[in-house]
């Protein structure tokens, strides 16, 4: 691929780089290809954002109505600790009822209210032209209440992405949009959730660029940030609280803090391996189970309530436990009890097709290796290799590491240590891309048939100019050929391909000639000796120049139905050269070198260095096929 300069502008259009097409499709080319459209779902994106505060809100307060009724038998929406609950022994029932009503209510209501959400609103954007429905609106809150509420060990912030991006879809689908335009306003909703939550809403924006979006491009950012942003300001003016765990801290950067840095980040990505393959050996587990899967969150429910037992710390979203290690309050045994507790009973209910979220879990996880290593690593801040840990962690199991940097910088409002946070979640996400194809979120997509793939490029297409890939020893028929010669010369086995430009005394192109052509010219009743110039006679070829760009040239054979393409001259339509879709592929073909192909173009020598190139009558790069 290569990147070429822009034509100069044609006389009297006063715009440089204007697609030189034939009038169909021409567009001014430009960085991004937004359009006053925007403006519109931009407007919508305000209510979408307004719905996923009122989501949100009714959610949390939910899951405390739930947690009162459920363990202190209060119809109330205090904050509760579960360790003081009065039911000593029976408290290991409360999960397994509220796992039974859950899975009644995906049996009967809607599948689509198991696991976290997250890989639903993923498998609704890519294959269901983010269309949700309002049950899934209504049950996925109502749903993860129950479970969080009964002691689940999950986080909010799932469910609640779950039902924003559902107000969103709502919302777009009482409205004549676009696909592109519905999806905007699910992943708003998403992203608004998100911020009602944590009270941040940089990091729920780059949640939706880094697992949602599917794109990079303004048409859908801005709305979703404006959806985020809406959340904030709203949830600011209910008295949430912002950052929600207030953290000071931070460290001197030394070379051994720096590596150390690092080493959080390698264990976090080794952790959230861990995690997530105990996730899915927990799902393939009840797979393997005689009994239907509406039973499977009891069993699980079970477990939990063992688990909470144990440690009553490792029960429903547990926010208290991340502000005591924050705080550097929790020593390395009740830590590393807390990690173990924690992790293996979200594994089981998650695996068993509950109703919850990822993100607190896993930040309690994370915050738990990072609060039991802190007694060995460099002296720091009380909280800030839990911290560390927490954002790592997060990063790593869900291959999002500038979400989990931004994350945790707002939720504690300390941007100052940025940089240990930026170097621990690129090196989680180093590890986990390196050890998993899969992440936690797509793995599940990826079980049911769906390839996914989240690495963002720039269209080849939109790069390459047709004169870059255009075949220019072209073969041609004249003008003056009858109809009898030219079906005679398509079907001689000699003919090389079936396709032919036509072209007059001047090399001007009249147009396409193939068999289907000829066929329907027969079958129109025209004479055999008619020549092409005749039967052309009216037509307007489609063609294109050699500035134009793939990316247009597509578009307009697609539109056409056309496999080739001839390439002309701008003003007189000479013919320069020729495009079948084999060269088009040649493009990809060529990004496959450059990523396999590897060229030193400066390599050392004694007495300095010395330039790629015929050096002493060799050639001096060092080349190698991967």
């Amino acid at each position: 691929m290569k990147i070429t300069p822009p034509p100069e502008p044609q006389a009297g259009t006063g715009v440089a780089g204007l697609d030189h097409g034939t009038g169909a499709g021409i567009h001014h080319l430009g960085d991004f290809t937004t359009s006053p459209r925007v403006l519109f779902v931009s407007a919508v994106a305000l209510v979408v954002g307004t719905g996923g505060v009122i989501s949100g809100v009714v959610l949390l307060k939910l899951i405390r109505l739930v947690t009162n009724l459920a363990y202190f038998g209060t119809f109330s929406l205090a904050d509760l600790p579960l360790g003081r609950s009065p039911l000593g022994l029976f408290a290991a029932l409360v999960p397994v009822a509220g796992a039974l009503l859950i899975g009644l209510m995906a049996r009967y209501g809607s599948e689509k209210i198991r696991g976290h959400g997250i890989p639903e609103a993923i498998e609704a954007i890519l294959l269901g032209r983010s269309r949700l429905d309002l049950k899934v609106a209504i049950l996925k809150p109502l749903s993860s209440a129950i479970s969080i509420g009964t002691g689940g060990p999950f986080g909010a912030e799932g469910p609640i992405i779950m039902t924003g991006g559902a107000i969103g879809s709502l919302i777009a689908q009482c409205l004549p949009v676009s696909d592109n335009e519905r999806k905007t306003l699910l992943v708003a909703g998403a992203a608004a959730g998100m911020t009602t939550v944590f009270g941040t809403p940089m990091a729920a924006v780059m949640l939706a660029v880094e697992l949602l979006l599917f794109e990079w491009t303004p048409r859908s950012f801005v709305p979703v940030a404006i959806a985020a942003i809406t959340a904030e300001v709203e949830r600011t003016w209910l008295g949430m609280p912002s950052p929600l765990f207030p953290f000071l801290g931070g460290i001197d950067i030394t070379p051994a803090t720096t590596g150390c840095w690092v080493l959080i980040g390698l264990l976090s990505g080794l952790l959230s391996g861990v995690l997530t393959r105990l996730v899915y050996a927990c799902e393939d587990g009840f797979l393997k189970l005689p009994i239907h899967w509406m039973w499977w969150p009891m069993l699980g429910g079970l477990v939990v309530g063992i688990g909470g037992l144990i440690d009553p710390r490792a029960l429903s979203v547990g926010y208290d436990n991340i502000a005591v290690m924050l705080r550097g309050g929790m020593p390395p045994a009740s830590a590393l009890l807390l990690l173990a507790v924690k992790g293996i009973v979200w594994a089981v209910a998650l695996g068993s097709g509950t109703s919850g979220g990822v993100l607190a879990p896993l930040l309690i996880i994370g915050g738990g290796m990072g609060a039991a290593l802190a007694h060995v690593l460099p002296a720091a801040s009380p909280g800030f290799w839990a911290l560390l840990a927490m954002a790592a962690t997060m990063g790593g199991t869900m291959r999002s590491p500038l979400t989990a940097t931004f994350f945790a910088a707002e939720l504690t409002g300390n941007t100052h240590i940025l940089l240990p946070l930026l170097a621990a979640c690129v090196t989680a996400h180093l590890v986990t891309v390196l050890l998993m194809r899969r992440s936690i979120l797509t793995e599940k997509v990826a079980r049911r048939g769906h390839h996914l793939s989240r690495e963002y490029r720039v269209d080849p297409f939109a790069l390459t100019r047709a004169r870059d890939v255009m075949t220019t020893a072209v073969q041609t028929v004249p003008d003056g050929m009858t109809l009898h010669q030219i079906a005679a010369f398509l079907t001689d086995p000699g003919t090389s391909h079936p396709s032919f430009p036509v072209i007059d005394a001047d090399r001007r192109v009249l147009g396409i000639v193939d068999p289907p052509t000829v066929l329907r010219w027969r079958r129109a009743g025209q004479h055999r000796h008619a020549t092409l110039r005749a039967l052309l006679v009216g037509n307007r070829p489609v063609i294109a120049h050699p500035d134009d760009y793939l990316e247009a040239i597509v578009a307009r054979m697609t539109r056409e139905n056309m496999a080739h393409i001839a390439i002309v001259t701008p003003g007189d339509s000479r013919l320069v050269g020729y495009i079948a879709w084999r060269d088009l592929m040649s493009v990809h073909t060529r990004l496959h070198t450059e990523e396999r192909d590897r060229v030193a173009f400066y390599r050392l020598r004694q007495g300095g260095i010395a330039q790629g190139g015929n050096v002493g009558g060799r050639d001096s790069r060092a080349q190698t096929k991967a």
